[in-house]
């Protein structure tokens, strides 16, 4: 039996990672307000960004470091919820 990584992002696609900041965000605009990067305020795509996040480490760092924020939210939104 193999153990699971306790990693949220093992085995988490970049593309997946993105898609949902950008539906969890409402879009580009407050996904840029959230961090800075042109690729997400001057005529941002999906693939565009994912051709920068792919070539810039810092840039991937922050979107992950967000994506690991938005999980934590949902999480204390959905306890919240139970209660």
């Amino acid at each position: 039996m193999q153990e699971q990584s306790k990693d949220p992002l093992h085995g988490k696609r970049l593309d997946s990672i993105l898609e949902e900041l950008v539906e969890y965000y409402n879009g580009f605009e407050k996904l840029g307000e959230q961090i800075n990067i042109k690729c997400f305020t001057d005529n941002p795509s999906i693939s565009s960004s994912l051709k920068f996040l792919r070539k810039t480490d810092w840039a991937r760092t922050k979107v992950e470091s967000l994506y690991l924020y938005v999980l934590r939210q949902k999480k204390r939104d959905e306890a919240g919820r139970r209660k």
